[in-house]
């Protein structure tokens, strides 16, 4: 790792109050090097060799276009498709948009936007530096939760666009984005709080900003959540 990165890294252990780092007896820190070495593929006519270029966020959302494929369609005002760092560390998933997102068409932009704002920036991240979307790209009416058919129609997107921004950690927000992530119908008081494994990428959940406006007492077990998100991304640098 270059010295500029280490100064990074340092700069926002102090930043976050830490000044000092103590290694246990027998602790290393070990480089992850790739399984394989990628061979050159040998020379053959470009009809053969053309491989498709990977999605992109603007091919995806091109691809959903004026999504017709669940019964949202005809409730919705606006299609929220997401919003961020297109090469983000960190994507958080919600479960639908609510009545401001639906007008603005970005998401996490009501109240419980503006908790999940604060919730990130304690761990010092910026939000911009973040991506964040939701299972649903269409609110459901009067705030509903989402219905197993429209999960379905929908959770293919959220797919691609993970795999098109390739974050470090995914942070489930809520009951639906964690049982959806994680396929489980497991509470989200039982999902919340440990790291999965999903095609390399690291998935944790946590209570909902919205949840957490009704719960208040529920914002100490987030916190707890956030730190590791971030003691997790800080391995994970590394």
């Amino acid at each position: 790792m270059a010295l500029h990165d280490i100064i990074q890294q340092l700069e926002f252990f102090r930043d976050i109050g830490i000044e000092s780092i103590h290694l246990g007896a027998g602790e290393r820190v070990i480089p992850r090097l790739p399984a394989s070495v990628p061979v050159a593929a040998p020379e053959v006519p470009s009809a053969v060799a053309h491989i498709p270029a990977p999605d992109t966020l603007d091919a995806i959302r091109s691809d959903i276009g004026d999504c017709q494929r669940c019964k949202l369609a005809p409730t919705r005002t606006t299609i929220v498709f997401g919003s961020g760092n297109p090469n983000a560390e960190i994507i958080f998933v919600g479960e639908a948009p609510g009545y401001e997102e639906d007008q603005q068409g970005l998401p996490f932009v009501g109240e419980a936007g503006r908790l999940l704002t604060k919730i990130i920036e304690s761990t010092g991240i910026k939000r911009e530096d973040t991506y964040i979307c939701n299972i649903l790209k269409c609110r459901p009416p009067n705030n509903r939760n989402p219905e197993p058919d429209e999960v379905i129609a929908c959770s293919p997107f959220l797919k691609r666009q993970i795999a098109a921004i390739r974050p470090k950690i995914v942070c489930c927000l809520g009951k639906f984005a964690a049982q959806t992530m994680l396929q489980s119908g497991a509470p989200i008081s039982r999902l919340r709080g440990e790291f999965h494994d999903i095609d390399g990428i690291r998935v944790i959940a946590t209570f909902h900003p919205a949840y957490l406006l009704r719960s208040p007492e529920k914002k100490r077990e987030v916190w707890e959540d956030m730190k590791q998100i971030r003691a997790e991304l800080f391995r994970l640098r590394f």
